[in-house]
């Protein structure tokens, strides 16, 4: 079996074992709690989650090209029920939604009366708010790892293989300051809760250089990955220095459920950070890179992060998103919220050379909304990029809401039908943290008054 082949179907076999998990999880909660909004979510993210696992697996392979055809062929034809039955599934499921404002999301609660003030999603429990508030020096970590020998191990993959599987408590493993470059370097779904604490952006540092010219599929070429639930990690610098001629290479993928991402830095070029699936949230972070930057299939707000946009190769044009939302049922889309555009020296000095774009529709329904977020003069003016002809122009969700600075005018924005100027802030509210990942499902147990749709 040809590497690039073999690397497609060792992630099929990950990602078709996630999604057996997905949907056991899904059943699990229909049965549990089958009138609950909580469970609704909850149902609606694994479905969608178990969905994009199947793309996933099917890319790996057209990457391949002509090299995977009888592999692909056995591999697609055994998850085509599989796939049918989940595409069904999200269908029926999300008919037990009424979305009145005609913009298909998770939750269409809106609290009555109050502004959301918390700096990180409900389900982010007390104790873990508090570990991310808590110098790295003060808090009792797990496992210590340092590469001069004065921690628990000097690799971060033996305290990985430590952590204990499917844990119910928050498993602390605290990396210090050092650059650490490790063959593979994965949290896998068995890895629950666990929490990466670094020295800070730039002091620990994990780093790598897999690309798809190592004959890997881009989902292989990741730098740090996880898709274990409950991940969450802070003050560390996750990179990928194959550069730009090299294409695709991912310096971090995450695609576990209720995923956090507090003060990192996340630095490549093409295909830097990988949202895969499941709900996630980015907080004051770091993004940098050239091509499709910020792309995947994850229900993800990133908040209040600085994004920097890198020089390309030449005639290269740079997009900073590239969402794949593949059905209109999924709950999946990339909210940029109260964040900053900017370019680094090297683009700043050459900026009337290489245009930035907003992103680009990897899939039909592809699904990007920025609001409030200041955008520098480097993005063009028509803001976003078409990825072949008219393909998905009428069908996806591009949105732009309040946002500032000398490359927000919208103007000269693209005059696709699925691109919306978004002028009403109940419209926008719906990609909040409280109500695009779950954030505001706890209200009925509370007893406040909230509204259902748009209206009082």
């Amino acid at each position: 079996m040809p590497p690039r082949v073999r690397s497609a179907y060792d992630s099929c076999l990950e990602l078709l074992d996630d999604s057996v998990d997905a949907l056991s999880r899904a059943l699990s909660s229909i049965v549990a709690a089958s009138s609950s909004d909580d469970s609704h979510s909850d149902v609606m993210t694994w479905l969608s989650s178990a969905m994009t696992n199947h793309d996933t697996c099917t890319e790996g392979f057209d990457e391949a090209g002509d090299a995977g055809g009888g592999v692909k062929d056995q591999v697609i034809g055994a998850v085509k029920d599989l796939s049918e039955m989940v595409i069904n599934c999200l269908a029926i499921f999300s008919g037990n939604v009424n979305d009145l404002s005609g913009v298909p999301v998770v939750n269409h609660r809106k609290l009555l009366g109050e502004e959301e003030t918390e700096e990180f999603p409900y389900w982010l429990k007390r104790g873990d708010r508090e570990l991310l508030g808590t110098p790295a020096t003060e808090i009792q970590a797990d496992i210590t790892v340092s590469k001069d020998g004065s921690g628990t191990f000097k690799t971060i993959a033996e305290a990985i293989k430590k952590a204990p599987e499917h844990s119910s408590r928050r498993f602390v493993i605290y990396v210090k300051a050092g650059k650490y470059e490790e063959e593979i370097l994965k949290v896998g779904r068995k890895k629950t809760n666990l929490m990466f604490i670094g020295d800070g952006k730039g002091k620990t540092v994990i780093t790598g250089g897999k690309s798809i010219a190592d004959d890997l599929t881009t989902f292989h070429t990741a730098t740090f990955a996880a898709t274990g639930a409950g991940f969450i990690v802070r003050d560390i610098t996750f990179e990928n220095y194959a550069g730009p001629a090299k294409h695709q290479a991912v310096a971090l993928r995450v695609g576990g459920d209720h995923a956090v991402v507090y003060r990192c830095s996340i630095i490549g070029y093409q295909d830097a950070l990988y949202v895969h699936s499941n709900r996630q949230f980015f907080r004051e972070c770091e993004i940098y890179g050239t091509v499709d930057f910020i792309f995947g299939n994850a229900a993800v707000i990133l908040q209040s992060c600085n994004i920097y946009a890198r020089k390309p190769m030449p005639q290269q044009k740079i997009t900073i998103t590239a969402q794949n939302r593949k059905d209109p049922n999924q709950n999946t889309g990339i909210p940029i919220h109260a964040c900053k555009l900017l370019a680094t020296a090297d683009l700043e000095a050459s900026k009337g050379s290489y245009p930035t774009y907003l992103g680009r529709p990897w899939k039909l329904y592809s699904r990007v909304v920025y609001m409030m977020s200041d955008m520098g003069d480097h993005i063009n003016p028509r803001g976003w990029l078409e990825w072949n002809g008219p393909f998905a122009l009428d069908s996806l969700y591009y949105g732009e809401y309040m946002n500032r600075g000398p490359g927000s005018s919208t103007g000269q924005r693209v005059k696709w039908p699925g691109y919306h100027i978004i002028t009403s802030p109940v419209e926008a509210s719906k990609f909040t943290v409280g109500q695009f990942i779950g954030g505001s499902s706890w209200l009925p147990s509370t007893g406040v008054a909230f509204f259902s749709g748009l209206s009082q």
